[in-house]
């Protein structure tokens, strides 16, 4: 039985029509968007969830959009009280504070896909890091990874999982903005995996020139399809061979989060007196 049908004698059906039984959990964290319709059922609809699964200790209903340099919504607390929880994604465990950082659990099967390439020994540069969904990963392959967050908070979260999932020494953070390439380490990477956050497309090409030839990059950016196919073509024509163009679910209407996989061709050197 879902949401709906278990609320269907409690929540009138105009009303009730607006409910979606989708709702993302993070750890013991159920979190929500309910539309302003909802509004007078906000609490009745949290206790249902918790009523229908037992792991959940907090409910959450999010009340903006991500908002500021921390790239964290506004939330209002409808059952429970604590934010703070330990996600398990496949075999790696995260503690965060859902109030405090962005997590997206619904990227997981995507963050797997990606970190699967990631070969052992390789270089790799994870900017808008967050609490380490794709830092682990890589380093858990045996990349050296460097990481960079400018959330304090969620620069605390991730040298906690680095202790969390044995990957310490594997991992350097650089707390700052990632467009400060002041901050990096001397050296290319052979790998850049850049989940963009919306309207900072232009990280493209503050970071590309630090990817070596024949390396990887996985760029994540945000439009609709038309434009996903137009950029395709584009960094096509910039000296990039692409591997893999996909979407990642919807945003908003007509908006979508796209991933284009790409790898930097290898420009031969011209011999000459031969």
């Amino acid at each position: 039985m879902g949401l709906k049908e278990q609320l269907r004698d409690t929540i009138p059906g105009d009303a009730l029509s607006s409910l979606s039984d989708r709702f993302d959990i993070i750890g013991e964290i159920a979190v929500l968007h309910l539309p302003e319709e909802l509004n007078s059922y906000r609490r009745v609809i949290a206790k249902a969830i918790i009523s229908r699964r037992r792991g959940i200790k907090t409910v959450l209903n999010k009340c903006s959009l991500l908002e500021g340099a921390s790239r964290t919504a506004q939330y209002e607390v409808l059952a429970g009280s604590d934010t703070v929880t330990t996600h398990t994604e496949y075999t790696f465990t995260y503690r965060l504070d859902v109030s405090a950082v962005f997590y997206n659990p619904r990227l997981a099967s995507e963050r797997r896909r990606v970190t699967a390439q990631v070969l052992p020994g390789e270089r790799v540069l994870v900017p808008f890091c967050g609490v380490g969904p794709y830092v682990i990963p890589a380093a858990t392959n045996g990349a050296s990874v460097v990481a960079i967050e400018k959330n304090p908070e969620a620069c605390h979260w991730l040298l906690e999982n680095m202790v969390l999932n044995d990957v310490e020494n594997q991992v350097s953070l650089i707390i700052g903005d990632a467009f400060n390439l002041s901050l990096l380490p001397a050296g290319v990477f052979d790998r850049l995996i850049i989940p963009t956050p919306y309207g900072m497309d232009a990280i493209f090409d503050v970071l590309t020139p630090l990817l070596k030839s024949g390396g990887m990059i996985h760029f994540y950016t945000f439009c609709n399809r038309n434009q996903a196919d137009a950029k395709g073509e584009e960094f096509k024509g910039r000296g990039f061979d692409l591997v893999v163009q996909r979407r990642c679910g919807n945003v908003a209407p007509a908006v979508s989060r796209w991933v284009f996989d790409l790898k930097k061709q290898v420009i031969a050197s011209s011999q000459y007196g031969k």
